[in-house]
């Protein structure tokens, strides 16, 4: 979604086209495949990885934290946004391990 200046892509969850669940039981792996579903959501509102301000992470085994945050900083590279990490009982389904939505926003 796309308003003014600001791109958001929430929601996100480690599903393919088929909405089957990829990565199964690798949080890691579902963390990276994510990232680059929302990147490909904020492009189709014109913003990039780079523009990145805000993401917040929904993980469901506290123990796979370090997975998730390492794969998130790999992604993100240089870019610092404010993070919000959350573990939460579920989220869509059994098979999804997290769930991550961003915020962007576009200089002038």
């Amino acid at each position: 979604m796309r308003t003014g200046r600001h791109v958001w892509a929430s929601g996100t969850s480690a599903a393919d086209e088929r909405s089957q669940p990829v990565a199964i039981g690798n949080a890691y792996e579902q963390t990276h495949y994510i990232l680059h579903e929302i990147e490909r959501a904020l492009q189709e509102g014109g913003a990039m990885r780079h523009d990145a301000v805000r993401t917040r992470i929904y993980l469901i085994n506290e123990a796979d934290w370090q997975a998730v945050a390492g794969a998130h900083a790999e992604f993100l590279g240089e870019v610092h946004p404010v993070d919000t990490l959350l573990v939460v009982a579920s989220v869509i389904g059994a098979a999804y391990l997290a769930e991550i939505e961003a915020e962007t926003y576009l200089s002038a």
